[in-house]
């Protein structure tokens, strides 16, 4: 235990210090001093009492071999996580296991070729950076080393054979942009118009909302409802379920599931889910295809060459996903009343997830132009639009007079819409009437959708571009057809926004000497881009990455563009879209509910009698959800490879900023030489150096390499002209 502290003499020895200041001050004249301090001398007088403080060299070495030890740990580091980093990246780079994938292969090869080419000449550009030729460039006569004379020549090569071409290119493009830049402008002020003066289309008559008498079933005409699908065993259970609850007279239509899954638990869900509806007191088939052929044309093909199809008037198709509402028929039907030439009426498709994630956000952003602006404008002006392939209702008798569905492309519903179109059919899209479905919530997905989308179009426009010339329509329908429904919105689209934004934007900034207007970087996209989300105001927060997915996008939609124009690759394969069954209807199941209470004794006997089979079927169910394994985000080598190029295209264009500052220092020194040289040789020499031919042609291109733009120099530019004038004139009088 440690003594207790003694307060009293500390006390006291405290007293006595403040009355003896003085004696324990320590005061060199103080005669006491000896008393108080004790003096200790060394033996050896020579010998310093400091410590030496300085570190001796093996110490100094330790801490070399650990400062090295350090900076070895480090190294290895960032080289381990450089390396873990290009493992994981070449581990996550997609592979080439999709049609899209394999034949973009060669389009995969021509952008790594012009990676290479980019990097190459980003690497001279810094050698001429540092070297200082982008100030004072060199010529081929004065070069002395090797390296100098090939940047010479480069830069005259450069100026006389590439940029001439390119810039060619370039302004094709800048015309193809502006050409359907004013399209969109004049789709926008036609959707502007409609949205003032309150067009839509009106039908000549109204059914009486809510649950249709059985007495009463005249007025109500024999519809068919479609539903396609394909090993979609996210979605089928909600698709089946809305159709079988819409509002129509259930002895007055008929639904046909039309099953070409080649999965067997796919077959025996959707099979159930049939039986289960026709169980409660639905009209609704089941159809299997053994034999795949045709895709979805071939499905609808099949299913319209029943006999019973004769008893049926209109047909309505749904995709897998798609789930309308129970007043579907009820708003669409009576649009036909009246109007025998009218072959379609499309409703617009609405999104249960276009605020999943950014990439449902982006693409809400195209199919809200698309719908309110593209087909509302199209379908009230000139009555015609492609057909989407679902949530459209159409007459029978006019899809049997354009040849029904042929199996000839991948866009099936455009290419029925054009044949009906030229056929001299019209078509009605309805605006408010919207049929709720999912967007694809990934990448993948979505990419394989939009290489669909846009090479169907060109194989259609080159089987069907000699029918549109000899069809009996008038000629402002053909050329509509031609040059704005395919060559402009189908063909230049994508063909400008990837040769002008990823192939000559990089260029031009390599070759300076072919220019783009800022307007055609700047300011037109952007006020396109504000074009394109004024459908989906909530949308305007995600701008730039809109921009910057267009022009991601832009890869792939050419392609596929290319592909489908020239027969490339397996452009006439058909993927389904991955869904992951996002319901929309809150109301569906407590329906469902009501229509379980309501079906007789006799059909709860057959629902009984299943039972055991369901509950197999539930199992499939259950082990298919936990098979499906957790997956991680994937890089895509084309796009990968393009970004690299647009970064080396940056890189290069900041060696230009740094270059035009350090000019305009440079142009400071030398404005005051440059002007004293110039005119002592034009006023005391004779001889038209400096002053005429090559002489005045240096000038002139110093003047625009340097870039003059204060007033001192541009009066000296103008001053020197006059005087060259007035001298080769003979008029020169001296100031």
């Amino acid at each position: 235990m440690s003594r207790e502290p003694n307060y009293e003499f500390q006390e006291w020895w405290n007293k006595q210090r403040e009355k003896n200041h003085d004696f324990f001050t320590n005061d060199s004249n103080n005669a006491n001093k000896g008393f108080l301090t004790v003096e200790i001398r060394s033996l050896n007088p020579d010998l310093t009492t400091e410590k030496d403080r300085s570190r001796s060299a093996r110490q100094l070495s330790w801490i070399c071999l650990l400062r090295f030890q350090q900076l070895a740990n480090s190294l290895a580091w960032i080289t381990n996580s450089f390396l873990l980093l290009l493992r994981t990246a070449n581990r996550r780079i997609s592979a080439a296991d999709s049609p899209c994938d394999s034949s973009a292969s060669r389009l995969y090869r021509i952008i790594k070729f012009f990676l290479v080419l980019v990097v190459l000449l980003l690497c001279v550009e810094l050698v001429a950076y540092f070297k200082g030729w982008h100030f004072s460039p060199p010529s081929a006569a004065s070069a002395e080393a090797a390296v100098e004379l090939f940047y010479a020549l480069w830069l005259e090569i450069r100026a006389d054979y590439l940029a001439p071409p390119l810039q060619s290119l370039a302004n094709v493009c800048i015309v193809l942009f502006l050409i359907q830049s004013m399209d969109r402008v004049l789709l926008m002020l036609g959707c502007l118009w409609i949205k003032i003066r309150r067009i839509k289309p009106t039908a000549s008559m109204e059914y009486p909302m809510g649950r249709v008498e059985t007495g009463n079933v005249d007025d109500y005409p024999m519809v068919l409802v479609q539903i396609p699908m394909c090993n979609e065993k996210e979605v089928y259970q909600q698709s089946i379920a809305a159709v079988c609850i819409l509002d129509w007279p259930k002895e007055r239509m008929l639904v046909q599931v039309l099953d070409d899954s080649d999965e067997l638990d796919a077959q025996n869900l959707i099979q159930a889910e049939v039986q289960k509806w026709h169980q409660k007191g639905v009209h609704i088939l089941y159809r299997h295809r053994l034999i795949r052929s045709g895709y979805k044309a071939g499905n609808l093909k099949s299913a319209m060459s029943c006999d019973y199809i004769k008893n049926y008037e209109f047909v309505a198709i749904f995709d897998a996903d798609f789930q309308p509402a129970p007043d579907f028929l009820k708003k669409t039907i009576p649009h036909f009343k009246g109007n025998d030439d009218l072959a379609l009426v499309q409703a617009r498709w609405a999104f249960v997830n276009k605020d999943e994630n950014l990439l449902t956000r982006l693409q809400n952003i195209n199919l809200s132009f698309h719908f309110e602006v593209e087909q509302q404008v199209n379908g009230v002006f000139i009555n015609f639009f492609g057909f989407n392939g679902t949530a459209g209702v159409w007459r029978i008798k006019a899809l049997e007079d354009c040849g029904g569905w042929l199996e000839r492309t991948t866009v099936e519903d455009m290419d029925i819409a054009v044949r009906a179109h030229l056929c001299g059919w019209k078509f009605v899209y309805l605006n408010d009437v919207k049929c709720y479905c999912e967007l694809p919530e990934s990448y993948e997905a979505y990419k394989k959708q939009q290489y669909r989308w846009h090479s169907g179009p060109m194989q259609l426009f080159r089987l069907c571009f000699l029918d549109i010339l000899h069809s009996k329509v008038n000629k402002a329908k053909k050329a509509n057809l031609i040059f704005l429904f395919f060559l402009l919105r189908k063909l230049i689209l994508p063909f400008y926004s990837f040769t002008l934004f990823c192939i000559i934007l990089p260029l031009t900034i390599f070759l300076p000497e072919a220019e783009l207007p800022a307007w055609v970087v700047c300011y037109v996209p952007g006020i396109m881009s504000v074009l394109n989300i004024l459908p989906a105001p909530r949308s305007f927060p995600f701008i730039v990455p809109y921009l910057l997915f267009e022009n991601t996008m832009s890869v792939t939609k050419f392609n596929a563009m290319i592909s489908g124009l020239f027969r490339l690759g397996n452009s006439y394969e058909w993927i389904v879209t991955k869904k992951l069954g996002r319901s929309s209807e809150a109301d569906l199941v407590a329906f469902e509910n009501e229509s379980d209470s309501s079906v007789t004794e006799t059909t709860s006997f057959l629902r009984s009698s299943s039972d055991s089979g369901l509950e197999e079927l539930s199992k499939l169910e259950v082990t298919s959800r936990r098979s499906v394994k957790t997956k991680r985000n994937r890089l895509y080598r084309m796009e990968l490879t393009l970004a690299f190029i647009l970064l080396s295209a940056a890189g290069r264009s900041l060696l230009s900023a740094q270059g035009e500052l350090t000019v305009g220092h440079y142009r400071c020194h030398l404005e005051s030489e440059l002007q004293v040289t110039l005119t002592q040789h034009l006023l005391t020499n004779n001889s038209n150096f400096g002053v005429t031919g090559s002489g005045l042609k240096q000038f002139s291109i110093g003047h625009s390499l340097y870039g003059c733009q204060n007033a001192n120099c541009e009066a000296t530019c103008h001053w020197l002209k006059y005087k060259v004038c007035t001298k080769q004139k003979g008029i020169f009088e001296e100031d």
